[in-house]
């Protein structure tokens, strides 16, 4: 240095710098390292940064007066750095020679400055808005010329004159213009031309924002005060950045995926080519030659094992790992800082103790302090940041790749692997993934920092670490023990719910049924025994839980206890005093993070390696074959042919169709007739290519339309479901709606065709499901039509108008070819070939004529069901024609087969009020969703309401959203009350203690400490140590009865609230089923009882004990330095109110982000379910923009809620840094009469205050959001319930009833208070033995009359006796469990076949097997192994529909009632069960009273009287015959259904 400056100028004196109280730094220091440091990291970073900017280009920015501001400053920067040379050259000149400094530093400086003005230039044109580099630089030049301009006016005030004019005055020049372009540099520039944000409507402003904004997350303020005011909105919401979405990370993903598949297939490939290229030796032909071709078959295997599986992991890390690397970058970068405090720290305390030192020493290491953390905070938010957005866009990408697999796999993969697996695979496999992101960094920084640490600590104490780390590693196992132990529990805990919720999703499924058996207390006592075994886990979990959170809390304890007892008992000389202990104890507390986060990281890289495998197996699935079928075949004049076709739905399995060959000409109708499982659905999937083809050829011509046997509906209104992506042609459509007969729908649906269809469809009937699918066929105009038995779903006369005006020879398709599986044999004799199969094997084939011709199977099947079915079909036409211009109503309900039990307007208005209370969000109170309802009921009557009703609906739904922010407290006590006042109260107070012993531990090292100044270390070493332990083990033992009692205090909350919401779900009457959604009611047992379960008792655990850890520090700091309770007000009100904000904004994201998340696994489900109708139709691509949509739409939620994060990160940690500053000042300002132990003690627990705030917000934030499912389980448990289920003194005779008379007088009911009378005024009575048939059209009450006897409906006038009591004044369970019912829909809950014959275990295995033999079903039971204990799979999927009708029959026959219920089936059930269960009833039922809601006529000829009704009142009573003879409404229906002339 000395050559550079010159003798005269020393490079560095250390009385003029340190020991002096007005520091100054020699000038030759101050022109070599303070200006060349910011012009070194200029050049340094300058090649980087242009390569950078090469590579991304953002398109130009326009000059503005700023950029030109900034170019200018720059410039004249330049001109005075080189005035300074010039200056330096002149005075040469006058004989004035100066040391070389002054031509080195000017000349450097001025090239620099020209650097940074190219700079300036260059961002612009690359359209970078706000450039981080030259802020840095900027910034360094102005911090160092600081000590310059300070050190320049000391010299000048000491000489009293400034010697060197000039070169002062082009410094001053010189800071000037570098602070102003310090100040523009924080401000940004205009966007680009031509870029995105300019176009997007509400762009995220983290693109524009600044270097300052983007470090501090401040563009995100905006939002979190817009989410303050009012809760956000989805419009609100800023979309999403253009490199995250769907459209660039999927194929970014797929691109890798698929590289990595095809390196594996060329390495098959030649593995195999080099085996078999070898040629056979062309001479000898000996065995040896001949028998090659096995071994390298042999070879060929075992290579194929070895050969490697393409491996996703390897795609995902080329496609994610570059970006997350950065991250990494970051995360080291913030490591290393970590440990810049505890020296700084080290060096407070000793500097406390020399009493000689110059105050400033303190002041600039309490501002160092300050500075590093600020560093460390911004640091390590900018990593997460990074380690999310990755996670972020893994999970974009994981589910884009599965959406696209799974609408190509094919069907054995799919058996492997069903629809709730590959959600699984969506919702829980990539939230893995996501969370794994976030903490991989762990693996190599938690090593590092444990390594870094030790190294300090051994410098501090040497060997006696090895004892504290000896504890640590001790505590590892014992934690991993706990783990595993947790694990195994959660699994079983899973299992236990899973199997609640499936059955309550059963019980809810079938719940009419429930009470209509009276069973529902057996099926209570199931769930709670359930229930039971699920909370015995819980409990188990909870005492493993408080064990490791023990651990977790004295860990750092017993760790410096061992070190510090080892350290001074080892030897004499050893002294601790408050350097050791605190600096020792801060690096402890930086051991504690990576030493807990290890084994977690690990568990969850073990999580996520299993689900990686999954999802690369899912991946590697087998796709369809697109050229199984060839589809485009012009030769032949046959526009579908298959030849010699052989088919199976899995390799593995045996085909399904043998030697098939079907030759369709171009036009004509085939229908394909046979039993049940007789190949006819396969057929027509083979010649859609979705089954796998082992040899033969299929070749259609020209495009298909396709109706599956299961009508799949979107989840969307009616008219998209029809035109499936088409374009609208209102003509063309209107024509469609006709044909299908859907028009009188339309005018009962409440929104028209633009009706929202729920999942599944779940607001249609079956048949208009199914009338909706064939709708989307004839609009999709194709050539093809394959028809998989459209016509069993709906009523006949509506299949006889579908096939006359759409599928038959004079329907709309005339012309196209129609393949129809059909088995309807009405319509047979009108198509044009008939096609029978036998068992995966063509019969015969030919027209109906041919085939009754031959007399073989075809024939024998026409003779035993046609007499009933073939009507001549000319009279039934013209009948209809003529009926539909008279009854204009009449017709309506004739045509809309709505299989339901409520008048048909009644079910649109219910469908309307399930539509919006689905709309609406869930977490709503009864009191605004009832309001609601209340508005959708009256509209309906009152049309002067109807410009009212809105109003007051949306000024109600405003008002309930603006109370979300009060209800809390009452929802808090509710919980408490739920787990106890006292314990309550009592855990606090234990929290409290917990925290008074740690405080206590730490203020007695402080005073160990101090002993070590007065010298009297030896006397009293044990007793120091013995009371330091006996506080360690003390808070130890208060954590563990804390976490207990807190932990059983939870467990009796939830069993109380969940035994609550069962209770009353039991017994709420059957309209609050009806009118709300099964899904929202099953939420509440799984989502809401999930959180009170497991998230709520952990997140009040963290709460407080994060609460009473910052309280703790705040006591200990104020205590050692009280002036500091100054600063707590302010600080307070500051972190209060950023946590208002934060809290309010992130709820809602949250909450927008669960809404968000649904509609992609339901779309997805819906997707897997339609997959071959979506293939059929050709809408592949459309399916997977909707899906991208759907995830775009959800991380446009998610997002915000990573950043909301980053930004009170940010912000809280800046509280905390503050807190450290002050207690530092404080600690310099006081040191005269503070001891260093009292220092280290305040410093330290402000070092660590940062974590505990953050935490606090957090759990703050999740305590709300989670206490929400308190709300909203005791919501559902205190709804309205029915009557009671027995009433002590008015039970029946045990007998009762005996005779089976049954009277109506003047019996009205509705369904719903405010709806319309479904009966009016009934009177009518039956003796006992009658048997009854009850029939009208669709909506008359037919099925109301049925739910009255049982009171499922309670009179609104009038009453019902049966026997002579009144059944309004019975019990419940006393009524229903004496009637007995068929119901129409048969259904079965998963469980035995005893159990659901037999619930209660009432009646000995001879009585069901007796019943099961008069029900038809003894043959099939008996051939079963496991006889009576067949486990039925969920609604007896596992029996056919048939068999599951004649379950519900055996059921009937057991309980062998006096009055039985007969609600006939219409449709599934195959004429011959039909037959069986007459004929059962006629003889089993012989002496009782029978009620029969009969659609098909003929069942009811020969019973005893029919009763018909229309409109809710009694049209005709009587003997069918006179009914018949007297010409009026049921001699119409009987001419309808042919069964008189």
């Amino acid at each position: 240095m000395e050559r550079l400056c010159g003798p005269e100028l020393p490079f560095w004196e250390a009385n003029q710098t340190l020991h002096t109280e007005r520091p100054d730094l020699p000038e030759c220091f101050q022109l070599s390292v303070l200006s060349w440091l910011p012009c070194v990291y200029l050049w340094a970073v300058c090649p980087i940064y242009l390569f950078y900017l090469k590579k991304n280009h953002r398109g130009y920015i326009m000059m503005s007066i700023m950029n030109r501001f900034k170019t200018v400053f720059g410039l004249l920067l330049w001109v005075v750095c080189w005035t300074d040379l010039f200056y330096t050259f002149h005075e040469l000149r006058q004989g004035h020679t100066q040391p070389p400094i002054y031509f080195v530093t000017p000349l450097v400086l001025g090239m620099t400055m020209l650097l940074a003005t190219f700079l300036i230039q260059f961002e612009r044109l690359r359209g970078v808005q706000s450039s981080g580099v030259l802020f840095i630089f900027w910034f360094l030049s102005v911090l160092f010329a600081v000590v310059t301009f300070r050190s320049k006016i000391l010299q000048a005030s000491s000489q009293n004159e400034v010697t060197d004019k000039l070169r002062f005055t082009t410094f001053y020049f010189y800071f000037g213009l570098a602070a102003c372009e310090l100040i523009l540099c924080c401000f940004n520039e205009k966007p680009p031309l031509f870029s995105n944000v300019v176009t997007d409507p509400n762009p995220c402003p983290e693109n524009t924002a600044g270097f300052l904004s983007t470090l501090t997350f401040w563009w995100f303020t905006s939002l979190a005060i817009k989410g303050y005011k009012k809760p956000l909105e989805n419009k609100d919401l800023w979309s999403l950045n253009q490199r995250d979405s769907s459209k660039v990370m999927v194929p970014k993903l797929l691109q890798e995926w698929e590289k990595e598949l095809a390196k594996a297939k060329s390495e098959e490939n030649l593995s195999s080519q080099a085996v078999y290229s070898k040629p056979p030796p062309p001479t000898t032909k000996n065995m040896e030659g001949e028998s090659s071709p096995e071994e390298v078959e042999v070879l060929l295997s075992n290579q194929k094992a070895a050969s490697r599986q393409p491996s996703f992991l390897r795609a995902l890390i080329k496609a994610f790992g570059p970006y997350f690397l950065i991250g990494s970058a970051y995360k080291l970068l913030q490591d290393v800082i970590t440990f810049v405090n505890p020296q700084l720290l080290r060096m407070l305390i000793s500097f406390t103790k020399q009493k000689g030192a110059p105050n400033w020493w303190g002041y600039s290491l309490a501002f160092l302090m300050f500075f590093t953390a600020i560093l460390q905070t911004l640091i390590l938010h900018r990593q997460f940041q990074y380690c999310f957005v990755t996670g972020m866009n893994i999970r974009t990408a994981v589910i884009g790749a599965i959406y696209r697999k799974a609408l190509v796999i094919t069907n054995a993969a799919k058996r492997s692997s069903t629809v709730g697996e590959v959600v699984n695979l969506m919702s829980v496999d990539t939230q893995r993934f996501m969370d794994l992101t976030t903490f991989l960094n762990l693996l190599w920084s938690a090593p590092l920092q444990i390594m870094v640490a030790l190294y300090f600590l051994w410098q501090n104490l040497g060997p006696s670490v090895l004892a504290g780390l000896a504890v640590m590693i001790m505590l590892i196992p014992f934690n991993a023990v706990i783990a595993m132990k947790t694990r195994a529990y959660q699994v079983e805990q899973m299992q236990y719910k899973d199997s609640r919720i499936k059955l309550m999703n059963e019980i809810l499924n079938g719940i009419k049924v429930l009470k209509l058996y009276a069973w529902e207390n057996s099926f209570k006592e199931k769930v709670l025994a359930i229930r039971e075994k699920e909370l015995n886990v819980m409990r188990k979990t909870a005492y493993l839980g408080a064990l490791s959170t023990m651990a977790w809390t004295s860990a750092p304890f017993m760790v410096a206890l061992t070190t510090f007892a080892v350290f001074v008992t080892v030897d004499e000389n050893n002294i601790l005093d408050a350097e050791r202990a605190f600096v020792s104890l801060s690096l402890f507390n930086i051991l504690r993070f990576p030493l807990t986060m290890l084994p977690q990281v690990i568990s969850s890289l073990v999580q996520a390696s299993v689900s990686l495998n999954r999802i690369q197996r899912f991946l590697s699935h087998d796709e369809l074959d697109p050229s199984s079928v060839d589809r485009n075949n012009t030769a032949s004049e046959f526009s579908v042919t298959v030849v010699n076709g052989k088919f199976t739905w899995a390799k593995e399995d045996p085909p399904v169709l043998h030697n098939i060959n079907v030759m369709v000409p171009q036009g004509s109708l085939l229908a394909v007739v046979g039993h049940v499982g007789c190949g006819k659905s396969s057929l027509i999937s083979a010649l859609l290519g979705e089954v796998e083809k082992l040899e033969g050829e299929v070749s259609t011509r020209g495009s298909v339309a396709y109706v599956p046997q299961q009508a799949w509906i979107q989840n969307a209104t009616l008219r998209d479901n029809i035109l499936f992506g088409k374009p609208y042609d209102e003509q063309k459509y209107c024509c469609v709606l006709e044909a299908c007969a859907l028009t009188p729908d339309l005018e009962v649906l409440p929104g028209g065709d633009m009706t929202e269809i729920g999942e599944k469809g779940i607001n249609l009937s079956g048949g208009q499901r199914q009338r909706v699918s064939l709708a989307r066929a004839l609009y999709s105009d194709t050539d093809i039509y394959l028809l998989d038995d459209p016509l069993s779903a709906v009523d006949a006369h509506v299949a006889k108008h579908i096939f006359d005006n759409l599928i038959g020879p004079e329907g709309v398709l005339k012309g196209k070819t129609r393949i129809l599986v059909t088995h309807g044999i009405s319509f047979l004799p009108q198509v044009d070939n008939i096609m029978v199969m036998v068992e995966g094997r063509v019969s015969e084939m030919g027209s109906y004529q041919e085939l009754l011709k031959q007399n073989g199977a075809f024939a024998e099947f026409l003779r035993n069901y046609a007499l009933e079915d073939i009507v001549e079909e000319e009279e039934a036409t013209e009948e209809l024609i003529e009926e539909e211009e008279l009854f204009d109503e009449d017709a309506l309900s004739n045509h809309t087969d709505i299989v339901d039990n409520e008048p048909v307007i009644n079910k649109a208005k219910r469908n309307f009020r399930r539509q919006i209370s689905s709309i609406s969000v869930d977490g709503e109170n009864p009191k605004g969703r009832s309001v609601r309802r209340h508005g959708c009921s009256q509209r309906k009557h009152s049309d002067q309401q109807e410009k009212k009703v809105p109003h007051e609906m949306q000024k109600l739904i405003q008002a309930e959203t603006a109370e979300t922010g009060r209800v809390k407290t009452k929802v808090f006590l509710e919980y408490a009350k739920a787990v106890g006042l006292l314990l309550s109260v009592f855990i606090c107070f234990l929290y409290g203690c917990q925290s008074a012993a740690a405080i206590g531990g730490n203020i007695w090292l402080s005073q160990w400490t101090n002993d070590a100044l007065t010298n009297q270390t030896q006397e009293n070493i044990h007793m120091r140590v013995g009371v330091y332990a006996s506080l360690g083990i003390a808070q130890g033992f208060l954590v563990l009865i804390c976490s207990f009692t807190l932990a059983m205090g939870s467990i009796g909350a939830a069993r109380k609230l969940h035994f609550n919401l069962l209770t009353n779900t039991f017994q709420t009457p059957q309209s609050f089923f009806d009118t709300t959604p099964l899904g929202r009611i099953i939420n509440r047992f799984s989502k809401d009882i999930y959180i009170i379960d497991e998230a709520l008792p952990s997140t009040v655990l963290m709460f407080l004990a994060t609460f009473f850890a910052s309280l703790s520090n705040m006591i200990v700091i104020v205590s050692s330095t009280p002036i500091f309770a100054v600063v707590i007000a302010p600080l307070a009100f500051v972190y209060i109110f950023v946590q208002r904000f934060y809290v309010a904004t992130s709820r809602q994201l949250k909450r927008l982000e669960s809404v968000s998340r649904s509609p992609i696994y339901s779309h997805f489900s819906e997707t897997v379910t339609g997959s071959s109708v979506i293939r059929a139709y050709g809408r592949h691509a459309a399916f997977v923009v909707m899906s991208d949509m759907n995830v775009d739409e959800n991380q446009k939620s998610y997002y915000p809620g990573i950043v909301s994060n980053r930004w009170l990160g940010v912000r809280i940690e800046f509280i905390g840094n503050c807190i450290v500053l002050f207690a530092a000042l404080f600690a310099v300002m006081g040191k005269e009469n503070l001891n260093p132990g009292l220092v280290g003690l305040s410093v330290s627990y402000a070092l660590q205050v940062t974590m505990s705030l953050n935490w606090m917000v957090r759990m703050t934030s999740d305590l709300e959001s989670n206490i929400v499912a308190v709300e909203r389980v005791m919501e559902y448990s205190e709804t309205k319930t029915e009557a009671p289920w027995e009433v002590e003194d008015k039970k029946p005779p045990p007998e009762w009833p005996t005779e089976g008379n049954v009277e109506f007088h003047n019996y009205s009911v509705r369904y719903r208070e405010g709806l319309d009378l479904v009966l009016k005024n009934l009177t009518l009575s039956v003796k006992g033995g009658e048997k009854i048939g009850i029939v009208g059209r669709t909506g008359a009450g037919k099925s109301s009359m049925t739910l009255c006897l049982f009171r499922l409906l309670e009179a609104a006038a009038g009453e019902i006796t049966i026997d002579g009591l009144k059944i309004s004044e019975l019990g419940l369970h006393d009524l229903r469990s004496r009637l007995t019912i068929i119901p129409q829909e048969p259904v079965l809950f998963s469980g035995t076949l005893k159990m659901n014959l037999d619930p209660f275990e009432k009646y000995s295995d001879e009585e069901v097997w007796r019943a099961l033999q008069q029900a038809h079903l003894h043959k099939f039971v008996s051939n079963q192994p496991a006889k009576l204990d067949l486990e039925c799979s969920e609604g007896g999927e596992n029996l056919s529909v048939g068999q599951r009708q004649l379950v519900c029959l055996a059921r009937a026959l057991l309980r062998k009632t006096r009055i039985l219920v007969l609600d006939e089936a219409t449709a599934a059930v195959d004429l011959e069960t039909d037959d069986l269960i007459q004929s059962t009833i006629r003889t089993q039922f012989e002496d009782c009273t029978v009620f029969t809601i009969a659609h098909r006529l003929n069942t009811i000829l020969d019973y005893t009287r029919v009763l018909v009704l229309d409109k809710g009142q009694i049209a005709e009573f009587d003997t069918p015959a006179n009914l018949l003879s007297q010409r009026g409404v049921f001699y119409g229906m009987a001419k309808d259904a042919g069964l008189t002339q």
